[in-house]
């Protein structure tokens, strides 16, 4: 129940910001911030909340909005997401979400958590995980995340700049899923916020 509760917290806000009919990068960028200089709601350690004044975001590009078809894939078989940590949720693919960017055809998985999913207010929650080549140079090494919700219909927006860090990487006492291999692109996402510096 300790892992659920922290899952919880991990998406509560940044789905909860998008829940606004669809907040635009900049609000949801700086709805990120308020809650990272929030000591109730920040993942930073004491030391580097008291020193707080922004995330660093990459500009924010409409290039980096793109629409994508959702392909739902069934009989998926629940497995064992690995993290920072030897937490191992379990999570289900729910489908596929192909797009284009910068003239390249690409493919997301995108996932549910299967204890997430039992609670009402997020039985419709999608976990987009991803890298891509800034990793390591501009943006968190371990990758990024998106948050969703389950469509109506099979076309959705990605919003890379509503890509955020795992809490991990700010503060040890976190565990986070690690991006699954098939979730690397193959292309620099400079969309999003970058890595944490001190």
């Amino acid at each position: 129940m300790k892992n659920l509760l922290v899952l919880i917290l991990f998406v509560t806000s940044s789905i909860f910001a998008q829940d606004k009919k669809e907040q635009t990068s900049l609000e949801y960028q700086h709805h990120l911030n308020e809650e990272f200089a929030d000591s109730l709601k920040s993942p930073l350690a004491e030391e580097d909340r008291s020193h707080f004044k922004a995330l660093d975001f990459f500009v924010i590009d409409e290039k980096f909005i793109v629409e994508a078809i959702l392909i739902r894939t069934k009989k998926e078989k629940t497995f064992q997401m690995k993290t920072s940590t030897d937490r191992t949720p379990l999570y289900k693919k729910y489908g596929e979400l192909h797009f284009t960017l910068e003239g390249k055809e690409m493919k997301l998985n995108v996932y549910q958590n299967i204890d997430l999913m039992k609670l009402q207010d997020y039985k419709d929650y999608l976990f987009l995980p991803f890298s891509d080549l800034t990793n390591g140079k501009e943006s968190y090494i371990g990758g990024r995340y998106i948050d969703m919700r389950i469509p109506e219909d099979h076309k959705v927006l990605i919003d890379f700049n509503k890509a955020y860090n795992p809490y991990c990487a700010y503060n040890y006492k976190y565990s986070c899923p690690i991006v699954p291999l098939e979730n690397d692109l193959n292309i620099a996402i400079n969309a999003g916020v970058k890595k944490f510096h001190d």
